[in-house]
């Protein structure tokens, strides 16, 4: 596993840990804007997964693909994950 990867899974950890801490929280009663302000930690984490991922992704796979003349294909899925991420 690579420092990329390393970093990924550890945020994704700690992103597990604040939603088991969220669902304690609801059922708990615990108040509404404390909760929400959970959520987006766990949404900061988990973008941030998933940026360490595709520049693992980009560093490696594509990089690849390029050398051996299949870079197009990883280019069309680098739009669809964008697309995907952009919400159009």
């Amino acid at each position: 596993m690579n420092s990329e990867q390393k970093k990924a899974v550890l945020a994704l950890k700690t992103a597990k840990g604040q939603i088991e801490a969220t669902i304690n929280m609801i059922e708990e009663g615990r108040y509404c804007v404390d909760i929400s302000n959970q959520v987006i930690a766990a949404q900061g984490l988990l973008k941030k997964a998933n940026l360490l991922i595709l520049r693992q992704h980009m560093n490696h796979c594509v990089k690849e693909a390029f050398e051996h003349n299949k870079g197009s294909e990883k280019i069309d899925e680098i739009i669809d994950i964008l697309s995907k991420i952009t919400g159009k």
